[in-house]
């Protein structure tokens, strides 16, 4: 998986008005987690909110929890050579898993439901990733456990 195909809106302005903190060890830190998509989802940079589409798109099939996985060891650093900020993440894995995705979303879990739930950025695999009884990983950039999930520059 490359980095993020886009960042949604409400989240560059949210971050801009400090409406977001991620990483880790932060008061106040939103938990990240990443949901996968059907072929029929069609990403709009100005969707707000996880609910505004999930019930329609998330996939559904075996060892597939309703809303994802949290990506653990979230941790933003500064990249003086690249200009960027940048957010890792390890590495998100179903195991024993039976289900197609097209796309992935990854989304702030507010605690109050998925129609407060903030659309981070998405991820567009190109064509179908399927999986019959087995892994599905969502390796991130340069990463063997884990690497770069999204820069801003």
């Amino acid at each position: 998986v490359k980095m993020a195909d886009g960042i949604y809106n409400k989240f560059k302005s949210g971050i801009l008005n400090g409406s977001y903190i991620l990483g880790t060890g932060a008061t106040g830190r939103i938990p990240i987690y990443v949901a996968l998509l059907n072929n029929s989802y069609s990403p709009n940079p100005d969707s707000d909110y996880l609910g505004q589409f999930i019930g329609t798109y998330q996939i559904a099939g075996t060892n597939y929890v309703a809303g994802g996985l949290a990506v653990s060891s979230p941790n933003i650093a500064e990249d003086d050579i690249g200009d960027q900020g940048v957010l890792y993440g390890t590495n998100i894995v179903w195991d024993n898993g039976t289900f197609t995705a097209r796309y992935a979303v990854l989304y702030g879990s507010s605690g109050a439901g998925v129609g407060s739930d903030p659309l981070i950025c998405w991820f567009d695999f190109t064509t179908d990733k399927a999986v019959t009884a087995g892994t599905f990983t969502m390796k991130w950039n340069n990463g063997a456990a884990g690497g770069a999930i999204l820069s801003c520059t």
